[in-house]
């Protein structure tokens, strides 16, 4: 497609987009409101109100709504091409990810069956008060969860990856036979450390980093006071590009939260506590199967790990406030995913009456609620963490359980992750493959967590500093080959399963940042 015919196309579906907005409501009253004002002249009326706004600080938000749309909307599309082409290109993909889909739907609909539980009901107004009156205190309640289990876990999923096959390749043709010694075996294209030391050139070994350079044996104003003041400087121009530059290289502890939410352009304004109160009362109001998965997710993760239990109220108010939020519907216009729909009781077959479930059209399955425990760090306000996680979720996150070609699908990053093993560490990579043991299968919950749960806390925001910086999650598929580098000398050691599993097991020690740069800047090609 034409260059400028694309420019005006994303321009178009832009504004389109904004149109409708709380933001275009609230520039137009401004706008209105500034004729009033005795500097605003008839004869230069655009230009004056062009300059109001843009002093009043308006047109910066204005930019950071359209940085936002430029990241989450849907490449130009050629016209004849179908929308489901947008959603994933390769047949292929979709329709594993439909049969994927049908799978996980139909394990919700007989654990109903199962279990006599409907999908959705209406909570008596006994039941509504308490709730209400516990809401802040959910984690000192103790429903029976026995008899609920997970939809799936990430070992289910990773099954499904690894029998995909592109039927229109043949394999027999790959001259290579590295290939046929992971476990995936799709051709997609994944960069290799040349291509990634390029992209990644802010990580380098000389440039200046959180994570590493503020733990050094520096005087701390060689590098972090500077690097504070200029992030300061960055938070107060509220600049949502310059916020994701200036994220590459680590955000300081007291900024990560403004500087997080400024990439997102995750606002707090009264329109958006007021959406989080609605979801609220949808919570207060019907009680949904999935509400179980949610409350059986936290008690087997975030209950249990060291830094999260704490955070176990805020937990459950952000996932079920997230499973009754129609807006993350939004997403699947550009996700390979479609939203599930069950039927009202009673009316099965009818497609009239077939109705997105859960409402979100997200199921939770083990371990989602590690998406949402770092953030409980930064924000302790609910609607503000709330509408940082939906950012962080329809940005990346779900990307991490759905099978697509995408560059920061997990597909690839399971692809790639295994290539630079392969490249970079054939031996051992040999070794553990002798010995019974696939790599994938040792990193793959990691991965499909973003590492939440693995790593300390400190480590983890500062890998989740570089996601959005670099607005993408392959990072996380390089911290995966660079744990399996760091290991590698007691790795070569083991002879069995039980065993390579144990020196992988405790993370929680590991510094990201110099394990990512030595992996990358410091590994002979």
């Amino acid at each position: 497609m034409d260059e400028g015919i694309e420019l005006s196309l994303t321009i178009a579906q832009i504004i389109q987009r904004l149109r409708g907005s709380h933001l275009h409501s609230q520039i137009e009253r401004q706008a209105k409101e500034c004729l009033h004002q005795p500097d605003v002249k008839l004869e230069s009326l655009k230009e004056d109100v062009r300059s109001f706004l843009k002093t009043s600080g308006w047109e910066r938000k204005l930019q950071n709504a359209v940085y936002r749309e430029l990241h989450i909307q849907l490449p130009p599309r050629h016209p004849p091409a179908p929308p489901e082409h947008l959603k994933e290109p390769l047949v292929y993909m979709r329709k594993a990810q439909a049969s994927w889909e049908k799978r996980v739907l139909k394990s919700l609909n007989s654990m109903s069956t199962e279990l006599g539980v409907p999908l959705a009901h209406m909570r008596p107004a006994a039941e509504q008060k308490e709730l209400t009156n516990k809401w802040n205190e959910m984690g000192t309640d103790e429903p029976d969860l026995s008899r609920f289990r997970p939809v799936y876990a990430p070992k289910d999923f990773l099954e499904v990856l690894i029998g995909l096959r592109n039927p229109n390749h043949d394999s027999s043709e790959d001259i290579s036979v590295r290939s046929h010694w992971g476990l995936i075996q799709v051709p997609l294209n994944v960069r290799d450390i040349p291509h990634l030391r390029e992209a990644y050139s802010e990580l380098n070994l000389t440039s200046g980093q959180m994570g590493i350079d503020d733990h050094a044996l520096i005087h701390p104003d060689l590098f972090e006071n500077e690097y504070v003041q200029i992030g300061k400087k960055v938070v107060m121009e509220e600049d949502s590009a310059a916020a994701q530059q200036y994220s590459r290289q680590g955000c300081p502890t007291g900024l990560r939260a403004d500087l997080w939410a400024l990439i997102l352009n995750a606002t707090n304004q009264p329109q958006d506590v007021m959406h989080y109160e609605q979801l609220k009362a949808g919570v207060i109001q019907h009680n949904l199967l999935v509400d179980n998965l949610i409350y059986k997710d936290v008690k087997l993760t975030a209950s249990n790990d060291d830094y999260y239990f704490v955070f176990e109220d805020f937990l459950y108010q952000v996932l079920l406030c997230f499973s009754r939020d129609t807006a993350v519907l939004e997403h699947f216009k550009y996700n390979s995913a479609t939203p599930p729909k069950s039927y009202i009781q009673g009316k099965v077959g009818d497609e009239e009456c077939a109705v997105v479930y859960p409402p979100n059209g997200v199921i939770p399955f083990h371990g989602f609620s590690m998406y949402v425990a770092p953030l409980c760090f930064l924000y302790n306000e609910p609607s503000k963490l709330y509408n940082v996680f939906r950012e962080m979720y329809i940005r990346y996150f779900f990307r991490l359980h759905s099978i697509s070609s995408h560059a920061s699908g997990i597909l690839s990053l399971c692809l790639q992750f295994e290539r630079l093993l392969q490249t970079h560490l054939p031996q051992l990579f040999y070794h553990l493959r002798q010995i019974g043991v696939q790599p994938l299968r040792l990193a793959f919950k990691w991965m499909v967590r973003a590492f939440s749960g693995y790593l300390s806390t400190d480590q983890l925001l500062l890998l989740w500093d570089r996601i959005l910086g670099y607005d993408s999650l392959e990072v996380v598929a390089v911290l995966a080959a660079a744990v399996f580098a760091f290991r590698a000398e007691n790795l070569m050691e083991v002879t069995s399963l039980a065993s390579a599993e144990a020196v992988l097991a405790d993370l929680s020690t590991l510094k990201v940042m110099p394990l990512i740069q030595v992996f990358l800047f410091a590994t002979a090609m």
